[in-house]
């Protein structure tokens, strides 16, 4: 069992929940669907009636023709078995229409419900979540649900046969009865057997579908790293080794669940000896009539029907369920970015205060420690440092991304954990080193964060960035469709994109995550020519690994281990000849305009 399950390995949203908690947070999900179930259910009803009613009316048939043979006997029991049938394929139609209705909204809302719950999760959450099983949960295993709601409906009709054609054969002769029932005890302790079993299975299965689904979601994105170090090989045998461990996986459950049809068979055969014997010697006998012979032996099958129903479907009811599980564990986890009030947000000056604060990712690896510091309103700031110093952490904690374990960050003198999110997001523009891009054109991407902006507004945001030169590049302008995740255009156009997006949005603070590390220096000119426009009125944070972002800075904080080392100007530090000008002569000063005229005076 370990080989089956190894690698498995449970997310921090993944919960345990009792079944009955599980129908009755499904049941919640019914209550709006209501008038549609109580439509099904009395479908049900009359479908369970139907089906009652033929083989009695079986029964009678057989016995009148025996008692006097008749054609027109023969053809009233035709007429009336026809007309029964016609009328338990219309409650039958009328049943799954309506239920089919109800349990096509209930997954709708639940899928719904899943999404608003992924978007409000910190990003802490999808640090420590695969995309493929977030994709998983929304989607398949939301779906599965509308399967106990099936499985239920579809067994209340079969009991609902079962019960009142139970009374009959007891009335009609006990002793057949109890050897038709004895079938069920059988049945029912296999079946309970089987649960042990199968709800494991079931939730494996889906962990495994998500584990399936994030190995080719990574392999997709990953390809032309993959082909650029001719790695495909690699992909291929870690595919391969993905694949034939979910082969593992849905094999066990396959057998779990299958095995149990052949036990379920024999026992029919076995339990319908018994009938077929001590029936026909009570027919002999006259005690019973060759009809209520009849009865006994269809009887069988329709008590028989909906145990094998339950043990055939339990795994798909336990699969049911366990999707349910993971759909609510994705729906109930707890978030840990916590506003401990919602108070408006006004105008923002730009003052940012960090207060002895102190953060972690995780417990134990601390990036900040009793960290302390004042941006002023309008100060542009830039923090280096080398990587893992903590300088796009500060950023992140500003936006709210994260939690801090201890400290207080102000704004404006107020906690921003008093404040209301949203509103207060839409006074930070972030522009990170590789913007992502939705699919679109240029003017809808530009657009994402004020969708009133007019067309105007945004072509004059686009113009503002590089004097719009770089619109110039494109086939269609502002129209040109950007693709997926922004593939059409380049690493420098995106980050031209994700400028104009921020001044669209016009924010009160600015954040640029190494905006430019990663463009060429045609691109990054165009950048820096607007970077004096966007920086305009508002306080601006830059973390950057280029020269020319750094030097534009009213003041420059050098970082290390999550500590303040140095800071002042860019003249000052070098001047000081401390941690910065040991960064600028290794980072920043091939960069300058001055190295790059002593390497051509040489």
């Amino acid at each position: 069992m370990g080989t089956i399950w190894g690698g498995l390995s449970r997310q921090q949203t993944d919960r345990t929940y009792g079944d009955w908690a599980l129908i009755r947070r499904i049941g919640g999900y019914f209550r709006p669907e209501r008038r549609r179930m109580c439509l099904a259910t009395s479908m049900i009803v009359l479908h369970a009636a139907f089906n009652t009613a033929r083989p009695l009316l079986v029964r009678w048939g057989i016995d009148a023709v025996a008692a006097q043979p008749s054609p027109r006997a023969i053809s009233a029991l035709a007429v009336a078995i026809l007309a029964l049938g016609a009328l338990t394929w219309t409650s039958n139609a009328v049943r799954r229409r309506a239920a089919v209705r109800a349990t096509g909204n209930i997954v709708l809302n639940v899928r719904l419900d899943a999404f608003r719950a992924v978007l409000g999760h910190d990003l802490s959450f999808f640090d420590e979540s695969a995309t493929g099983g977030m994709v998983s949960r929304i989607t398949s295993d939301a779906q599965d649900l509308s399967e106990v709601a099936s499985l239920i409906m579809e067994l209340t009709s079969q009991v609902l046969v079962i019960l009142p054609l139970l009374a009959i054969l007891l009335v009609i002769n006990w002793r057949l009865t109890l050897v038709v029932l004895s079938a069920i005890p059988v049945v029912v302790l296999a079946a309970l057997g089987l649960r042990a079993v199968s709800r494991p299975a079931a939730v494996q299965e889906r962990q495994m579908r998500g584990v399936l689904h994030a190995s080719v979601g990574e392999a997709v994105a990953g390809i032309p790293v993959a082909k650029n170090y001719r790695r495909e090989d690699t992909l291929w045998e870690e595919f391969q080794q993905v694949s034939r461990h979910a082969y593992r996986v849905e094999l066990w459950r396959g057998l779990v669940v299958e095995n149990m049809f052949p036990a379920i068979a024999s026992l029919q055969a076995g339990v319908l000896t018994l009938i077929l014997y001590a029936g026909g010697l009570r027919a002999l006998d006259g005690e019973i009539t060759p009809g209520t012979w009849y009865l006994f032996i269809q009887a069988l099958g329709l008590f028989i029907e909906p145990l094998m129903s339950i043990t055939s479907f339990w795994g798909q009811f336990q699969g049911g369920l366990s999707g349910a599980e993971r759909v609510f564990a994705l729906i109930d986890a707890e978030p840990r970015v916590i506003q401990v009030g919602h108070q408006s947000v006004g105008p923002i000056g730009g003052r940012i205060e960090f207060r002895n604060v102190s953060f972690a990712y995780r417990p134990g690896e601390d990036v900040l420690c009793d960290f302390s510091l004042v941006i002023q309103p309008r100060e542009t700031v830039a923090f280096v440092g080398h990587t893992g110093a903590g300088k796009s952490s500060l950023a992140r904690l500003i936006a709210r991304f994260y939690e801090f374990q201890a400290g207080q960050i102000l704004v404006d003198g107020q906690d921003i954990r008093t404040f209301d999110l949203s509103p207060y997001r839409r006074e930070i523009g972030m522009v990170p080193q590789e913007p992502f891009l939705f699919s679109g054109t240029l003017m809808d991407n530009i657009r994402y964060g004020v969708p009133s902006a007019t067309d105007e507004q945004v072509r004059a945001a686009a113009q503002r960035i590089g004097g719009g030169d770089w619109l110039n590049d494109l086939a269609s302008g502002m129209e040109t469709g950007v693709g997926e995740r922004g593939a059409r255009l380049s690493m420098g156009q995106r980050q031209l994109v994700a400028l104009a997006r921020v001044m669209v949005q016009d924010p009160a603070i600015l954040i640029l995550d190494e905006a430019t590390a990663s463009v060429d220096p045609l691109t990054e000119a165009q950048i820096q020519e607007g970077l004096e426009t966007v920086f305009r009125d508002r306080t601006s944070i830059i973390i950057a690994h280029r020269l020319s972002t750094v030097e534009i800075a009213d003041r420059i904080l050098v970082l290390a281990r999550g500590r303040i080392i140095e800071q002042g100007t860019h003249e000052n530090l070098l001047q000081a000849r401390g941690h910065y000008a040991d960064l600028y002569n290794t980072y920043f000063r091939h960069q300058s305009l001055e190295y790059i005229e002593e390497v051509k005076g040489q």
